[in-house]
């Protein structure tokens, strides 16, 4: 049974991807307190056993699964990279640009003091940094050096060793030194700063009040009173009445007869009034002075929540209590906005900015939110249909262009197909932010090609690396570990330095600023669950889309410092 099972895994090596990917992706869910080995070590690990049985594999599969996956990176960070480089978040992605020098940096002294290899120093770069794209574009790079096969082959399989040894300090090590170290090693309070933060953009003012645009809410009917205090006034005029809170009047029924309400409807004396708005404001404001009613027929108002991608000029850059005097902003609340390729959860406060490429979750009445969806840019509904025709395109021609070299003096330079995947993801997905018209690619595609796009190449590095793996590990030793703690946490410790030196940001995003310059998830998460807040993800979504086109980027510049 074991030499068939052998036999034909070696006679279809698909079947070993498939195995890997299955193994990885189960031992990888496993977490202790959010940290775990994740999809990609374990991966790699299994990867690198079932390799030991001698398996080959055909290396377009690789090449063609990494594309894939540099694309959809590219896509998801388009629209923060594009605006951190161009304007509002230009300190930030300076920022993050400075700290990946550190992170490239650190790594290539602790490569050179230690005499590695360059195929050694990559897989110490990709680990410590916990960049595992990086390793694409340095495989591309060492296959471009002209060395004999077998010497290429060499280098090539040292590097999944070191990236293994060193990932899963990078991952818990970022985590431990920014979320634990990080608040006390910069004096900072992390839970009082995210406080006086969102004192300062408006926070103290209760949740719903004037100028926080949308919120959970309910509809509740009350009955207008014989001389009451809205009878003769405008819709808009009787919600203007308790002007520190956010309510509609959705619909009326007059005469028996239901009739939807305009900002300009007129209200009555005997009218019945369906008002949206906060449960507390609903019941202790308005419930202690009106009669309310039980009317189902008044109150079966059609309702939706949807997300809307906003793409709109007039909506970018925006703060929510802008936002909120927009007339199409009438009748409807906002429950959450996401931001970036990991879909950051953006605290809701009075002067948090709204930009292209946001994703915002809407509920209210379905005219009222249809019409605050074009203001805002285009309803992101669900759908299982991805434009396909587009990412072949997109694909196709950032590869094209990655391929084209270029010669300054006798020194060749080219992007490589993977560099132009990335960058056409770039380009493509801050179009698709501005002209939503096409190259709609759901959520659960771009996950796809993001995380089974990377894996199935890292299945590949570690199933054709394999035999050497173990020699590898013994050749290289417990010592690599340690250059590997070295490489992760000094970049860290100087990033925040110079966030809060150089760079001054606040104290409450500083540690979601270095978070995100160095792609780290797990950390933010920490960060977020000791500050009780989700301010420090304000930080992070402009700096993880400059620090993870970088990083990748410099696995490539790695190999050419190293040679």
């Amino acid at each position: 049974m074991i030499d068939w099972f052998v036999s034909t895994l070696r006679t279809y090596p698909e079947i070993a991807i498939f195995l890997s990917l299955a193994l990885g992706y189960y031992f990888g869910s496993f977490t202790y307190k959010g940290l775990g080995l994740g999809a990609v070590t374990a991966t790699l690990i299994a990867a690198v056993i079932i390799g030991q049985l001698g398996i080959t594999i055909s290396p377009p599969l690789k090449a063609t699964f990494f594309l894939m996956f540099l694309f959809a990176i590219g896509y998801g960070v388009g629209p923060q990279f594009v605006r951190g480089i161009a304007k509002d978040g230009l300190p930030q992605a300076l920022f993050a640009a400075v700290v990946c020098v550190f992170c490239l940096g650190a790594p290539y002294i602790a490569a050179k003091i230690a005499g590695y290899d360059v195929g050694s120093a990559l897989g110490l770069y990709a680990g410590s940094q916990t960049i595992s794209a990086s390793m694409g574009l340095g495989t591309d790079a060492i296959n471009r050096l002209g060395l004999a096969p077998e010497e290429t082959k060499r280098l090539l399989d040292a590097m999944p060793v070191a990236y293994a040894v060193t990932y899963i300090f990078g991952t818990i090590g970022s985590a431990i030194v920014l979320a634990l170290i990080g608040p006390a090693l910069m004096g900072i309070d992390l839970e009082a700063e995210c406080k006086r933060y969102e004192a300062e953009q408006g926070g103290k003012k209760e949740a719903g009040g004037a100028g926080t645009a949308w919120h959970h809410y309910e509809l509740r009917a009350y009955r207008v009173r014989e001389g009451g205090p809205v009878v003769g006034k405008t819709a808009r005029e009787a919600e203007s009445m308790i002007p520190e809170q956010r309510i509609f009047i959705e619909r009326i029924r007059r005469g028996g007869k239901i009739e939807d309400a305009t900002a300009d409807t007129v209200i009555q004396a005997g009218d019945v009034v369906a008002v949206a708005g906060r449960r507390e404001v609903l019941v202790s404001v308005i419930g202690q002075t009106a009669e309310e009613v039980d009317d189902r027929e008044l109150l079966a108002v059609p309702v939706e929540g949807v997300d809307v991608l906003v793409t709109t000029k007039e909506a970018n850059g925006k703060t929510l209590a802008e936002l909120a005097q927009w007339p199409t902003s009438r009748g409807v609340f906002l429950r959450r906005i996401a931001r970036g390729a990991t879909a950051t959860e953006i605290p809701i406060l009075p002067n948090t900015q709204v930009h292209r490429g946001d994703i915002l979750t809407i509920v209210g009445r379905t005219q009222d939110t249809a019409a605050a969806a074009k203001a805002l840019g285009v309803a992101d509904r669900p759908s299982d249909i991805a434009d396909v025709a587009f990412i072949g395109a997109a694909i196709a021609i950032g590869g094209l262009l990655g391929a084209l070299v270029y010669k300054v003096g006798d020194v060749p330079f080219t992007l490589s197909t993977s560099g132009g995947a990335l960058i056409s993801g770039l380009f493509f997905g801050w179009l698709r932010s501005v002209r939503p018209k096409f190259g709609r690619i759901p959520t659960s595609t771009v996950w796809f090609m993001n995380s089974v796009g990377l894996n199935v190449f890292i299945a590949v590095v570690g199933i054709s690396s394999g035999p050497g793996f173990v020699a590898g590990l013994q050749q290289l030793g417990f010592s690599l570990f340690l250059w590997g703690i070295f490489a992760t946490t000094v970049p860290l410790v100087l990033a925040m330095y110079v966030g809060k030196y150089v760079f001054r940001f606040h104290p409450a995003i500083l540690l979601g600023c270095c978070s995100g310059a160095r792609t780290t998830t797990a950390s933010l998460g920490m960060i977020n669950d000791r500050a009780k807040s989700q301010i420090p993800g304000l930080g992070y979504t402009v700096t993880y889309a400059v620090g993870n086109t970088l990083l990748t980027i410099w696995g490539m510049v790695l190999v050419m410092m190293m040679t």
